[in-house]
């Protein structure tokens, strides 16, 4: 999970899901779930809001459009942070949408939606916080461990230690490796060409918490002696060139 950059919606779109939130409000309050159900379904929504929502949070993500949890699958589904059955005037909030693989959003997350005592979210909203906070990557073995509370909630709802992300994670790290490791030829040699794959290639994969972990963890305090990847990559993720054309937050 990595920061995302929330986009401004089209006017005409926005303007769309501000009358809907108040034919919602309309209702009695006991009829506003159903009645928000009812409209997130329609096919006038589908083609007016929900397409041109979904092609904003698409332009969003990282790499090939994938998931603002895993990171890993194709994002399929517009996810509502907060749940309608929890917050029905929030269906047609721009600030509450998020897209997500069909497992993530229909099998994992779901209706969950953790608060603490105070009444504050416990899952992180990658468009508002940056996931790092709260989660540390170990990239060797592609686990994330909880840094806080809210860390720990995401893990677990959003299961983003399942073994099958693990193995994705440690593969996505031989990628990245490969690539930084041409990415260093290549500008030894101002092979700008090159230079410019090395990126893209990174850039496209899934898992992209990998390199961003990396990114972070190669400037952390006591980098020198605690990085757990091969000594000769800290230099290169330290370069500010290739630390300027990777890191997307």
């Amino acid at each position: 999970m990595i920061r995302i950059t929330r986009r401004r919606l089209p006017d005409a779109v926005g303007g769309r899901m501000a009358a809907l939130s108040q034919d919602i409000l309309a209702v009695e309050p006991a009829r506003r779930v159903a009645r928000a159900r009812e409209l997130w379904k329609a096919t006038t929504v589908r083609n007016t809001v929900r397409q041109p929502l979904r092609e904003v949070l698409a332009e969003m993500s990282p790499g090939r459009e994938h998931c603002m949890y895993c990171g890993d699958n194709h994002g399929t589904d517009i996810d509502h942070f907060e749940p309608v059955s929890r917050s029905p005037l929030r269906t047609f909030d721009w600030l509450n949408h998020l897209l997500a693989c069909s497992t993530c959003n229909s099998h994992g997350k779901r209706d969950a939606f953790p608060i603490d005592e105070a009444g504050r979210p416990l899952l992180i909203d990658p468009t508002t916080e940056d996931p790092f906070e709260h989660l540390f990557l170990s990239l060797t073995v592609g686990l994330y461990s909880p840094l806080t509370p809210k860390g720990g909630a995401t893990i677990e709802v959003c299961g983003l230690n399942r073994p099958l992300l693990a193995r994705g994670r440690m593969q996505a790290l031989r990628v990245v490796i490969l690539c930084l490791e041409r990415w260093g030829t290549a500008y030894a040699a101002d092979d700008r060409s090159a230079m410019d794959e090395a990126v893209l290639t990174v850039r496209e994969q899934p898992f992209a918490d990998v390199c961003q972990a990396m990114l972070r963890q190669a400037v952390a305090p006591g980098a020198d002696n605690a990085f757990s990847l091969p000594a000769p990559l800290l230099p290169l993720l330290r370069s500010p060139e290739l630390r300027a054309a990777l890191l997307l937050i």
